[in-house]
């Protein structure tokens, strides 16, 4: 199938019209947080890099390939404060079927005092949420287009409440290996809560994305780039604590602001940028920088490396182990771990 005409059909899917709110307007906002090592050391997202790491495939289902048969998938993210979150997976490839994963994600808020409106503690409190995973894919057309899906159901419990829901994610991604170049679209989060906290139920974090992924002839470097929340445009938030000036405060002249860099605050808070060097075929350095995490958390005074990350991943024996570190704030970051391996490597072949 001619890539012009796969490329058209990403771009179209990619477009479609929604309405939908972001970052803390939803309920079940952990599905959004970064899983994977990988994922977390290149800014937060990664769709478009089709290769034998399970982990990945969580942020895109058509991620899926035959080389995961049989693989586990393990990561753990030690969060802020008591507030920490895991994955495990497995993967099965069937002859002529395609390729599946089911997975468990939590979520555990840690330990909260229970008090009343006069502060009084009456003992202690948790509260955690999980979804469980099925995602499938297979390639179609020709075998650079694959084609995947994961169904989700979510449960979540905060103290005496508790709510479920369920959720799908429609994923595609057309891989030129001979070209070291791949496009991919990915719509998260369409379904509904079913059962909710109060008697209000609450939309689901809804969400569009593309991307793309190149790896230059001759050079150990790969470059990735994801567009996300393509369903809204304007993601500026305003903190009404302290808004942004529109008048001078000596003159009282109204504060002009040019519209090329308004528009490019707007585009970038879309973007996700990583970097992974493949210094040999065992050793990986990898970076990445989210703009919209930096403009949202950054203090001004003291900016330091808000929205950058960094991570790296070694091969081990039958292991492949990541480890990332995202800077989100100047108050900490998260420190994020994975591992997978293969399990048909550790049968031992008969002579």
């Amino acid at each position: 199938m001619n890539f012009r005409k796969i490329l058209s059909l990403l771009l179209l899917l990619s477009t479609v019209s929604a309405s939908a709110q972001v970052g803390g307007n939803n309920t079940y906002e952990f599905l959004n947080l970064p899983i994977s090592a990988r994922v977390s050391s290149l800014g937060g997202n990664l769709i478009s890099v089709r290769d034998n790491d399970l982990n990945v495939s969580l942020t895109n289902p058509a991620l899926l390939t035959d080389s995961m048969d049989n693989n586990v998938a393990l990561s753990y993210i030690n969060y802020f404060a008591d507030v920490n979150y895991g994955y495990a997976a497995y993967a099965k490839h069937f002859d002529k079927i395609g390729n599946f994963s089911a997975g468990i994600h939590y979520l555990n808020y840690g330990k909260f005092k229970r008090a009343d409106e006069i502060g009084i503690v009456d003992g202690s409190f948790g509260a955690n949420e999980m979804s469980f995973n099925i995602a499938y894919a297979h390639s179609v057309l020709d075998s650079n287009l694959t084609l995947g899906a994961t169904v989700k159901t979510i449960y979540s419990h905060l103290d005496s409440y508790s709510s479920w829901g369920s959720a799908i994610d429609f994923g595609a991604i057309y891989n030129r290996p001979n070209h070291n170049f791949a496009v991919a679209t990915v719509v998260k989060n369409i379904g509904r809560q079913w059962s909710s906290y109060s008697g209000h139920k609450e939309k689901l974090p809804f969400e569009i994305q593309i991307g793309f992924s190149k790896k230059p002839k001759h050079i150990p470097f790969r470059f990735s780039l994801t567009y996300e929340n393509l369903e809204k445009w304007d993601l500026t938030y305003e903190d009404p604590a302290n808004p942004t000036l529109t008048t001078d405060p000596l003159t009282g002249d109204p504060i002009k602001q040019k519209k090329f860099n308004i528009f490019g605050d707007k585009l970038m808070r879309h973007i996700v940028i990583g970097g992974e060097f493949i210094l040999t075929k065992n050793f990986f350095l990898r970076a990445g920088y989210n703009y919209q995490r930096r403009k949202e958390l950054m203090i001004p005074e003291k900016r330091g490396m808000d929205g950058f990350s960094f991570g790296a991943g070694l091969r081990i024996y039958k292991f492949h182990i990541s480890y990332a570190r995202a800077v989100y704030h100047l108050a900490g970051a998260s420190n994020n771990l994975s591992i997978s391996f293969d399990i048909n490597s550790f049968y031992q072949k008969k002579s």
